[in-house]
């Protein structure tokens, strides 16, 4: 987060004078209590600044580093996880790799008919489909895909920090979040690089 020259001039008195009233502040700066409340309140929302009922506002000692590594360690899954593309086992490879391709991703998921997490399916794993079938139209996913206990997957209350190092260290595209009903694990979302990376440019800007 880039602050503005009001903003560092605020933060540059209450470093100095803190804990310090708002009104304090506005005086210094000349300027009234209502122009300051949004780079106030931007300021604490941010971290920069805290701020105490009858004693004033006071510097955190964070900088900006340290508010950016705050938040991505309270982000969880749940907050920005996307829908997942489903198929069943049945489902050709030919047939997978054109809903792969119209619905733009890189795994698709594979459940059974009580809707329980049985597969993933990789590009990587409809190439080499490709490679060892002729009549991909009649041959199923089923006969390339990663099986269960194979299967990396994630939970909506995993720390999303957590799920990109997973990402990272076992060089996949994509993990499904699951949660467990009955004894099924049922497929809710995914966590994909673009979902990482988009976080992270939030964060920055």
């Amino acid at each position: 987060m880039e602050l503005n020259e009001r903003q560092e001039k605020i933060l540059s008195i209450v470093k100095q004078h803190g804990p310090i009233t708002g009104s304090k502040i506005a005086a210094q700066l000349s300027l009234s209590r209502a122009t300051l409340r949004p780079d106030l309140a931007i300021l604490t929302m941010s971290g920069f600044l805290d701020a105490r009922p009858r004693v004033g506002y006071f510097y955190t000692g964070k900088e900006t580093n340290d508010v950016i590594a705050l938040k991505v360690n309270n982000i969880l899954v749940r907050d920005v996880q996307s829908l997942p593309i489903l198929i069943t086992a049945d489902t050709s490879i030919y047939d997978a790799i054109v809903k792969m391709f119209l619905e733009d991703v890189g795994t698709l998921y594979v459940i059974d008919d009580e809707q329980s997490l049985t597969g993933v399916i990789s590009r990587k794993d409809l190439l080499k489909g490709t490679m060892s079938f002729k009549d991909t139209e009649n041959t199923p996913v089923s006969a390339v895909m990663t099986r269960s206990p194979n299967i990396a997957m994630c939970y909506p209350d995993d720390l999303l920090l957590y799920v990109a190092k997973q990402i990272i260290d076992r060089q996949i595209d994509s993990l499904p979040v699951v949660v467990e009903k009955n004894g099924r694990i049922e497929v809710t979302g995914r966590i994909t690089k673009t979902n990482i990376t988009k976080v992270f440019v939030n964060l920055m800007e």
